[in-house]
């Protein structure tokens, strides 16, 4: 099994702001994975918000040994997924570039793409939002101009001019909008903001609150006339039990809980507690939103949009029709390099 991997600076068509930074591009970490003439990719995207940064990925990655038990054999999923976890040199997107890798060069060895893989329908994949971060007026505007292709939006939230924003973008669309706060407000504030976002034509409400406020959540779940969906404290498996009490939903994000692997796990956890679904996503590259798609006929909402965002996407694949994801049917992720540079 040969390895390699290189860094790639995504760059954002917009400044990308939300409740706690702003940023003008991610840092990608893209593998390629080869094997018996066939030639895989995962990506990683570190975010500080989960203590990783671009030197943080490369060292995990650097510590595999790829020609040995079990990463030497592509079809060891679980054994392969085992090892990254127990290495205390991993992160958790550097566990997500190895586990797309290695789906996407199964997929491949066998001929099938993801969704095949996973015995899910492609007619099933779901409508994605496009998101409109936190900006000027004027900006909020232009980019929600540039969304008119999309159906439903999702808006960032959780600074002062919140209800200015909603209501700028309500001169221009009365599409449904779902907004994402970021652990942006207090559980009364939240609560205020809620009821009046309520009579805004919005779905659902994304992480209001600090992780670390998980019973004051709850409170606000017993009030609140829209669901919640908790994105900062659901990050694998083992979260979900502790936090089903205090939410609707949950956003499982391949850079969050390790790839494909650890995401059906996460997905069919959830439904036990009986939490609908949102796949969500970073700032990446065709190949994690790619690998995410695949998921969707398994979720209610998905937010894979962090492609669109981007004004230099080093891969192709993943295309949109209204909204709507549209599979590519072909062997594994189904997204081939259009330039890494």
């Amino acid at each position: 099994m040969k390895a390699e991997w290189k860094d790639v600076r995504l760059n954002l068509i917009h400044p990308f702001t939300i409740a706690r930074s702003t940023r003008t591009h991610y840092d990608s970490i893209i593998l390629t994975l080869e094997y018996n003439g066939v030639t895989a990719y995962g990506e990683a995207v570190p975010t500080l918000r989960y203590d990783e940064d671009a030197g943080k990925v490369n060292a995990a990655l650097a510590s595999i040994d790829f020609d040995s038990e079990p990463f030497s054999d592509p079809f060891k999923l679980e054994d392969i997924d085992s090892a990254c976890r127990t290495n205390p040199l991993m992160t958790p997107s550097a566990i997500a570039a190895i586990n797309i890798a290695y789906w996407d060069l199964q997929g491949k060895l066998l001929g099938q793409p993801l969704y095949r893989l996973w015995g899910l329908d492609p007619m099933k994949s779901l409508v994605s939002t496009f998101t409109i971060g936190i900006d000027e007026i004027d900006v909020i505007k232009q980019k929600v101009k540039e969304a008119e292709i999309y159906p439903i939006l999702k808006v960032k939230q959780g600074l002062d001019n919140d209800k200015e924003i909603i209501l700028a973008i309500r001169e221009l669309t009365d599409k449904p909008i779902r907004v994402d706060a970021n652990e942006g407000w207090s559980k009364e504030e939240a609560l205020e903001k809620i009821e009046w976002l309520a009579g805004q034509n919005v779905e659902f409400i994304e992480q209001p609150l600090p992780a670390d406020k998980l019973d004051d959540t709850a409170w606000l779940k017993e009030r609140s006339p829209l669901p919640i969906v908790a994105d900062e404290n659901s990050i694998v498996k083992e979260d979900i039990p502790k936090i089903a009490y205090a939410f609707d939903a949950l956003n499982i994000k391949l850079m969050k809980c390790g790839g494909p692997t650890e995401a059906l796990k996460m997905i069919h956890t959830a439904r036990s507690y009986g939490l609908k679904i949102m796949l969500g996503c970073m700032c990446e590259s065709s190949i994690a939103i790619g690998a995410a798609a695949h998921l969707s006929p398994l979720a209610d909402w998905a937010d894979l949009d962090g492609n669109l965002l981007l004004s230099n996407d080093p891969f192709r694949g993943i295309d949109i029709k209204d909204g709507k994801l549209l599979l590519p049917d072909k062997p594994g992720i189904g997204v081939e390099p259009i330039g890494v540079d």
